[in-house]
């Protein structure tokens, strides 16, 4: 999905821009899982990326590892992190031989899987991973019933010594939603145009309760949490 240079770009957009505030986010993953397991020392990020929440949650537990499909991402994250062991692997059937106290799956990773199918083998996954009284916690992709057909986004970015503009617009096809991105490129060397394409999964929230139920976990939505709200459980 991600090359390279448009993983470097990527990076450079969300570790910058975008208005994500990871060291907060970090924090409360860190303190919704310590209310329920408050001798958690182990995490996995499932979907990872380039490390930036792996970055602030290897401060915050004795050991955190990181998984993400795209090797281009994860070279980047290692790089970021080079305390942090991360793994390049498909969260559908992937098997580290190794239980963790938390496993999260920030930033709407699970929304790139093309089925309901799909969800319920990478949430299998994710609970195999699970340590008992480990704490799962999973961001969605925007609900179908909260999802804005046609939607715009735009940002502009600086670092690195680039100048990144990076303009989307999503848009509902059936039960998906697609969304095109445009990336402009600027340094002293000049300027690049990148395009790229993202399909997300639209499910109902009681989707992903069924979800998570037939993998043997209850979980709470979170609304007000994160950029899609969050999905908590816990493995008894």
């Amino acid at each position: 999905m991600f090359e390279r240079q448009l993983a470097e770009v990527w990076d450079l957009i969300y570790r910058t821009g975008r208005g994500k505030e990871y060291r907060g986010e970090a924090e409360m993953i860190a303190e919704v899982v310590r209310a329920r397991n408050p001798h958690a020392a182990t995490l996995l990020d499932v979907g990872c990326g380039t490390g930036e929440h792996v970055q602030r949650l290897a401060k915050l537990f004795d050991h955190v590892e990181g998984m993400d499909l795209s090797p281009h991402m994860v070279a980047i994250a290692s790089a970021k992190v080079p305390q942090a062991a991360f793994h390049v692997g498909d969260m559908c059937d992937f098997d580290l031989g190794q239980t963790f106290d938390a496993v999260v799956s920030l930033y709407t990773v699970v929304g790139y899987l093309p089925s309901i199918d799909a969800l319920g083998a990478a949430i299998e996954r994710m609970v195999a991973h699970l340590a008992p009284d480990g704490v799962l916690i999973v961001e969605p992709w925007w609900f179908t019933e909260k999802f804005v057909d046609g939607y715009i986004a735009g940002d502009v970015v600086r670092g690195d010594g680039r100048t990144v503009s990076r303009v989307s617009r999503t848009e509902r096809r059936g039960d998906h939603a697609h969304m095109d991105i445009h990336y402009v490129v600027a340094d002293e060397q000049g300027m690049e145009h990148f395009t790229e394409k993202h399909v997300f999964s639209l499910w109902s929230q009681d989707q992903y309760l069924k979800a998570f139920s037939d993998a043997g976990l209850e979980m709470r939505y979170v609304e007000d949490a994160l950029y899609c709200g969050m999905f908590v459980g816990q493995r008894r």
